[in-house]
């Protein structure tokens, strides 16, 4: 508005201007007293009118908390609840640059050729259904990476999940005490990279595994079905974890936590974690882990319990074990990936995990490990292949002693960007009768499956998740 004012006001003064040229013309012509007249009342207008235009444009220069006051009253219009906030949005744009909010979905239908009594896959992490229509995740990640090389070094992430995947990535009072209070936060931490030589990266909260290669979102992994390893190791923790960049191509990471799978603890004992990942070529990249733990409860919940004098957490009584066992857990965990060619890539996991009840009880161990391959057919069409071995001396994987093996092969369609159809098959085998059939209590050293998987998945976040 000021600027039209100002706009008016020049250019009555160069129209008065003209008049002025004009009158000094006829002045020149004939010099009358009525003339004379005329011409001091037009100068003194434009001095009026001058004085006006520089006080108004100097209104308009005035900083925004600058007073001004104007040579002639005028109401004033009340300020746009809008400049306030256009004031503050380049902080909040600070705030939120670079966060990615990502949607997944993962969907499947899985056929078992042994058609078992209650439509039950035995031994599979995410494809547990057999004969059904299946919603394997539904999830919401949201990430604030910390970036200080452009000066943030805060940052955080959320996964919300949903679907039968989280019944598994959860567990149950065997791991947790209260599973489902957590069940649909997979993960929830804040990072903050510490000005420390290269950068000392520390999180702090609930994350994601690495222990064993593969991970949670179908979408990153070679194959629909996840490994006898990927089910057995751990899923998540929950603590603090350091990481470390010693050069170009090592960096060591430190985590201590509350266990394996637990958000909440169950004893004092805090669990840690020694390892590394190397990257000693362009094309190979190599992680080692050894995760020291206690995962023997010293608390009983008893949910539905009423008996008097018990002790509780938010309502939920509970009472202490005597004597509770303090046999510790040990795992080494090791695998490495390679890029053989632009279209052909391998990957190999080895891993060893040993187990006490008591400190001084003989050990349960499990050994084993996963070969993989993948061939890249077409920019839109792959096929992929996984061989594994797991030797369960004591049952802890699989409740009995025996020896597991699996083969599986998986052929790979991008039908767009973010859409991807698998189909899957895959047969699993012991050396001792142990997969469902349709009778009950009769049993088969082998099950064959058939699977069709559909992940769908949008967002900002560009590689894995």
């Amino acid at each position: 508005m000021f600027g039209f004012i100002c706009f008016r006001q020049k250019f009555f003064l160069q129209w008065s201007a003209a008049l002025l040229f004009a009158s000094g013309l006829l002045h020149a012509q004939n010099p009358e007293t009525e003339t004379e007249r005329r011409f001091a009342e037009m100068t003194a207008l434009i001095q009026k009118l001058q004085a006006r235009v520089d006080d108004l444009e100097a209104r308009l220069n005035a900083p925004k908390s600058t007073a001004v006051v104007v040579s002639t009253p005028a109401p004033e219009a009340p300020a746009a609840p809008a400049a306030a906030a256009t004031a503050a949005s380049p902080a909040k744009t600070d705030l939120l640059r670079g966060t990615t909010v990502n949607f997944l979905l993962d969907g499947y239908y899985g056929y078992n050729l042994n058609k078992p009594i209650g439509r039950v896959n035995l031994l599979r992490a995410y494809d547990v259904s057999s004969n059904a229509f299946s919603l394997n995740q539904a999830a919401i990640v949201i990430e604030n990476a910390a970036d200080p090389e452009h000066g943030r070094r805060f940052g955080g992430r959320l996964d919300l999940q949903f679907g039968q995947a989280t019944e598994t990535l959860q567990g149950n009072n065997a791991n947790e005490l209260r599973p489902n209070v957590w069940r649909n936060v997979f993960q929830a931490y804040g990072t903050y990279v510490a000005p420390v030589g290269t950068g000392l990266t520390v999180d702090f909260g609930k994350w994601a595994s690495s222990l064993g290669m593969e991970g949670n979102y179908t979408k990153d992994q070679i194959n629909y079905s996840r490994s006898y390893w990927f089910d057995f190791l751990p899923f998540y923790h929950e603590g603090a974890r350091v990481s470390y960049k010693l050069n170009d191509a090592v960096t060591a990471n430190y985590w201590i936590t509350n266990g394996t799978q637990q958000t909440e603890p169950f004893n004092n004992f805090k669990d840690q974690l020694f390892g590394f990942t190397a990257q000693p070529g362009k094309t190979v990249s190599w992680t080692m882990n050894y995760y020291l733990g206690q995962e023997h409860p010293d608390v009983l919940y008893l949910p539905g319990n009423s008996t008097p004098g018990l002790p509780s957490l938010q309502g939920i009584p509970f009472q202490p074990i005597a004597n509770a066992p303090k046999g510790k857990l040990h795992i080494l965990d090791s695998y490495v990936n390679w890029q053989a060619s632009p279209k052909l890539s391998l990957a190999l996991e080895g891993d060893y995990l040993i187990e006490r009840l008591t400190t001084s009880s003989a050990p349960d161990h499990t050994v084993g490990g996963a070969a993989y391959s993948k061939y890249q057919l077409t920019p839109r069409t792959a096929i992929a292949g996984r061989a594994e071995y797991l030797s369960d001396r004591g049952g802890l994987f699989t409740g009995r002693t025996q020896t597991i093996k699996e083969t599986t092969v998986t052929y790979d369609q991008r039908l767009g960007d973010g859409f991807l159809l698998r189909e899957e098959w895959r047969r699993d085998w012991s050396n001792h009768p142990y997969f469902l059939t349709d009778t009950l209590g009769i049993l088969k050293k082998s099950q064959n499956t058939l699977t069709l998987g559909v992940v769908w998945w949008f967002g900002s976040k560009d590689g894995g998740w």
